[in-house]
């Protein structure tokens, strides 16, 4: 969420950054609403003031028993406790009115965000590795896990409903090798925290990290009013809500392997095969907690650690610098790793990390202190996918494909596949 202090000192500013992002202006309506939210702050803080003053009068009235002046005091007093449930509550429609438009405004693009409309103006900002060269014709993942005998989407269908799929044998354990080798990567090399947290959280959670109110449709909600996280940025990021933390101990790293739930609202006819858009799936997620002045440093550090991940894997891929009219609601400068598909031939998203500033901390209140301040500030988040695990399962099938529709294993994942060197077909 954005300062309604700053938005009324750079207004101009405001409906810049929303013109790189396509959207309308928005500052003076703002500052409008503002201005008559201020009046009735005013307005009920007087009328408070007044009724304390004409009390204290009161008593002095009757001390020198003025009792023609003390109750026309007591009738200016009675008025007044009439008038002031009104007034408080306009001061409070006003707030939430404010606070509800405000927290449908996206972030502010850094400087150096490329300005465009749409992933047609993404950046490349670098290629790492090379696409395999064979003599066999590529094949889709799903082509390659329905041969293999593992991959079951009628199954999950008579389960679940599209947009689900069964792995079994080989290839759920090489799933959750996946998954295993990023989580030991981040923890043991990178400096994140391992945390085990909640897949089902409140409403506050999920308005902290920008999801709610704007994009309610794109997640599920339980029947108890929970709502199921569409990443573990959602309960890795709160972890710091409503607190003051010391700058010494900043930047704190946290990561999470957790199934990820998605409704898909508005993907309808887009990757209706295969896994790559999916209603449930496992995401090793990266998120830090920095002071304003770090963020932008530990934005190139988490990028480069999910770097780590493909470039262990062996998987050629591109990180993209997204664009102003690509980028997430919340994010301040998004880089999006894109990993190269040969069943596609072309690349596809496989991580995005994003650095948001202070817009989900004003949210959730979350702030520092430095060891000799008096006054606090609010801290920088920044989270990222260290990766997508369903989606990395799809680059190494179809990158580590065989002639005989076998499928290597990569190497750094050996260990954690009890033996198996590659994936055959089923018997």
């Amino acid at each position: 969420m954005l300062d309604i202090k700053w938005i009324r000192e750079n207004p101009e500013a405001l409906d810049a950054a929303l013109a790189k992002r396509g959207a309308q202006p928005l500052s003076q309506s703002l500052i409008a609403l503002d201005e008559k939210r201020r009046s009735a702050v005013q307005k009920a803080q007087d009328l408070l003031s007044r009724r304390n003053a004409a009390s204290k009068e009161i008593g002095a009235a009757m001390a020198q028993k003025n009792t023609e002046l003390a109750d026309k005091l007591k009738a200016e007093v009675a008025e007044i406790k009439e008038t002031l449930p009104a007034a408080e509550e306009e001061e409070r429609a006003l707030s939430a009115e404010l606070n509800d438009q405000l927290s449908r405004i996206p972030n502010i693009p850094l400087d150096d965000v490329p300005v465009g409309k749409d992933e047609h103006d993404n950046v490349v900002t670098r290629i790492v590795g090379e696409k395999p060269r064979w003599n066999h014709t590529p094949k889709e993942h799903f082509e390659i896990g329905e041969a293999l005998g593992y991959m079951d989407f009628e199954r999950a269908a008579k389960l679940s409903g599209s947009r689900f799929t069964v792995l079994t044998s080989q290839l759920a354990k090489l799933e959750r090798a996946l998954g295993q080798f990023m989580i030991d990567l981040h923890t043991t090399e990178h400096g994140y925290t391992e945390v085990s947290s909640p897949l089902m959280v409140r409403d506050e959670a999920v308005y902290g990290t920008a999801q709610l109110p704007k994009f309610a449709e794109d997640l599920f909600r339980t029947t108890d009013g929970r709502w199921l996280i569409p990443t573990a940025e959602v309960t890795l990021t709160n972890l710091v809500r409503e607190e003051i933390l010391d700058q010494e101990k900043l930047p704190l790293r946290f990561t999470a392997l957790t199934p990820s739930f998605r409704s898909e609202a508005g993907s309808a006819g887009r990757d209706t095969r295969g896994m790559l858009r999916q209603h449930q799936f496992w995401k090793c997620e990266l998120v830090s907690i920095t002071d304003a002045e770090s963020s932008i440093a530990e934005h190139e550090r988490m990028t480069a650690c999910a770097e780590e991940v493909l470039k262990r894997l062996g998987l050629h891929f591109r990180t993209m610098t997204l664009c102003t009219g690509d980028m997430g609601f919340g994010s301040r400068k998004t880089y999006d790793l894109e990993v190269w598909l040969p069943g596609q031939n072309t690349f596809r998203e496989i991580s995005s990390c994003s650095v948001c500033g202070d817009f989900q901390a004003r949210r959730m209140n979350a702030r520092y202190r430095g060891k000799d301040d008096k006054a606090t500030k609010f801290v920088h988040t920044l989270n990222g996918s260290g990766t997508a695990v369903g989606r990395c399962l799809i680059a190494v099938l179809e990158n580590y494909l065989n002639e005989d529709g076998s499928v290597t294993i990569p190497d750094v994942l050996l260990p954690y596949m009890g033996g198996l060197t590659k994936i055959e077909r089923a018997a």
